[in-house]
């Protein structure tokens, strides 16, 4: 007879397994691959004649984050369903596991790999002969390596050989540098990743116009552990250290001039470890008239360039995001991911390799962040939904991992000036009906705005609080999130928002300029003259697992691209619009329109938004 407390263990596991293992129906592939991984059900089977060798075994002589890793193994046992875990830190069968409670039994092994990929991967000969190789991409994630060849599928693990450890030259370096525009226009912060805790270093960034003196500006530290996870499996298997996240606000920036940086730690001795050097352009003026260019887009995730954690079909579509913007750099002053950023899920070493993916973009324009269903959502929580697909990270890492200049980085919504443009970027993971503090400060983001100086008004959130065809929403008998366009579809037309997009549906539409279901306007490539209705935009192919459309077409969806994608607005002064849909394969732009829009366009009465008049002179 089983024991109660091996009862009550087998109990837990089976939640553990359960709570990452339920892809959301709404957002559509939200399922972490690690999450297929029973790591809780691991074995020792060390297996006579079966190893692992790692080459090489020490990474970054030359400076590198990221390095290439050639693994040979054999099995004298092949199986057409062994795999390779890569683990860190390296002594992963060393650890000792923590108890949930006293009537829990903890697992042999308590820590899920960082990736894994299955030992016949592109060794076609592997069952017959047991032999194989492959190459894996490592990046520099504070801590020591090993690689580890398992049996049993990813169900039932068995332990049959382990390599040396691999190990980057200073595996506390600091490393990925990612930008956000600060509290005010004239702010860039700084936020990376290191090891060193402030009682080893202090954390700084050197700084200046380019070709200038540079000066120093002091970074804040911080950090979060175990306990403020909310739950499996962020507080569990996929538990992994964060270390330490500095920020430091570099102030009073001259608008448009390109600065250099660099960040650094100065060790109790004296010395310093640098990072790598790089550069940004200073945000303009609120209200200056110059070429400004955007990027909007939710859902990317992040991917591997090694194929490791991917299922066979994927398709690479974060990556060819992530190629495409970076290609398009020079055409790019800021980027905003609205929500679903690594679909990290729990595994808390997703997120350093989502920062590393996105470091060349993030280190050269500021990379703003929304708060998605996949960063918050965990039950009782505290969150307007309480499903399961934060897996217990209930928003700590990040509200951590990247700086957003919000009175309350819990809350995560926030409003953004940058030149002709207003961002008022909403938080659908925290509830936004009249009467809410959210709504409140949506109104206040709208109503504040000088549109003769900012005529561009753009209302931002992950989930579709809009319009969407997609078919998880139809077959709810709907086309949007409960309650979303009717709370907020007043607010949008009073103020005269232009366009409001959203993630969560992982694909592309756009609608005519709506208002109540109806188009007021015929949706068309060119809009001018005055408002008349919002357009909503659904952008959220970013790189997530493609969503569905529902047969029957609304009438007004006016495109639908079932792709991966973003999109681009370009204020070319105060009265001309552009805003491009560009397919991440490729580059090509999909769909577009332009806005000509003057001031007293923007004042013009239209569909309920005409402001009261007197007969009195």
């Amino acid at each position: 007879m089983e024991s109660p407390r091996r009862a009550v263990a087998a109990a837990l596991h089976a939640l553990v397994a359960l709570s990452v293992a339920v892809a959301p129906a709404a957002g559509g592939g939200g399922e972490q691959p690690l999450s297929r991984i029973g790591i809780h059900r691991t074995t020792f089977a060390i297996q006579p004649g079966a190893f692992v060798d790692a080459s090489p075994l020490l990474l970054g002589l030359e400076g590198q984050d990221r390095e290439w890793v050639t693994l040979t193994y054999t099995n004298p046992k092949p199986s057409k369903d062994d795999w390779i875990g890569v683990f860190s830190p390296s002594n992963f069968s060393d650890s000792t596991c923590p108890s949930e409670n006293q009537w829990v039994e903890p697992p042999l092994l308590c820590t899920a790999p960082i990736k894994f990929q299955f030992a016949n991967y592109k060794n076609l000969d592997y069952v017959k002969t047991g032999k194989g190789s492959m190459r894996l991409q490592l990046i520099n994630q504070r801590e020591d390596f090993s690689f580890a060849l398992f049996s049993g599928g990813l169900s039932n693990p068995k332990l049959i050989a382990r390599s040396k450890r691999v190990t980057f030259v200073n595996p506390k370096a600091p490393v990925y540098p990612r930008l956000a525009q600060g509290k005010s226009w004239n702010e860039m912060t700084v936020t990376w990743t290191s090891g060193y805790g402030t009682k080893e270093a202090t954390p700084f960034v050197k700084w200046g116009p380019q070709g200038q003196i540079q000066s120093l500006s002091p970074a804040g530290t911080l950090t979060f552990s175990r306990s403020t996870m909310c739950g499996p499996p962020a507080r569990t298997v996929g538990w992994r250290d964060p270390g330490f996240i500095h920020t430091s606000f570099l102030k009073d920036l001259w608008p448009n001039f390109k600065y250099t940086y660099r960040i650094g730690h100065k060790l109790v001795d004296g010395s310093i470890i640098w990072g790598h050097e790089y550069s940004f352009q200073a945000p303009p003026y609120p209200g200056e008239d110059s070429l400004q260019r955007v990027v909007i887009f939710g859902d990317m995730g992040k991917a591997e360039a090694d194929g490791s954690n991917e299922y066979n079909d994927f398709e690479p579509g974060s990556l060819n995001t992530t190629y495409q913007l970076t290609k398009d750099l020079k055409n790019i002053d800021m980027v905003i991911h609205i929500g679903d950023i690594c679909y990290a899920n729990g595994y808390l070493s997703q997120w350093d390799q989502f920062t590393a993916q996105v470091e060349p973009i993030a280190s050269s324009v500021p990379y703003m962040v929304g708060s998605g269903n996949h960063e918050r959502d965990w039950p009782g929580s505290g969150s307007f939904y309480g499903n399961l697909d934060s897996g217990g990270e209930c928003g700590v890492p990040a509200q951590n991992m990247f700086y957003v200049p919000a009175e309350n980085r819990e809350q995560f919504w926030y409003s953004m000036d940058y030149g002709m443009f207003r961002f008022c970027i909403a938080n659908t993971e925290l509830d936004w009906r009249p009467g809410t503090e959210q709504y409140k400060f949506i109104e206040h983001c709208f109503s504040s705005v000088d549109r003769q100086k900012q005529p561009w008004l753009i209302f931002l959130a992950h989930r579709v609080l809009g319009y969407s065809s997609a078919t998880f929403y139809a077959d709810e008998g709907t086309t949007e999130e409960p309650m979303g366009r009717e709370s907020l579809q007043p607010l949008w037309q009073k103020y005269r928002v232009d366009i409001a997009m959203y993630g969560h549906v992982h694909g592309y539409e756009r609608t005519c300029p709506v208002y109540e279901n109806v188009c007021v306007a015929k949706a068309a490539s060119h809009y001018s003259g005055a408002f008349t209705a919002t357009t909503h935009v659904v952008v959220g192919g970013g790189g997530a697992s493609l969503a569905e459309y529902a047969g029957v077409r609304a009438r007004w969806s006016h495109v639908q691209d079932r792709d991966y994608g973003y999109a681009k607005l370009t204020a070319f002064n105060h009265t001309a619009l552009l805003f491009e849909y560009v397919r991440s394969r490729d580059g090509s732009v999909h769909d577009s329109f332009t806005v000509s829009r003057d001031y007293r366009d923007i004042l013009a009465c239209g569909v309920d938004n005409c402001p009261s008049t007197t007969l009195a002179s």
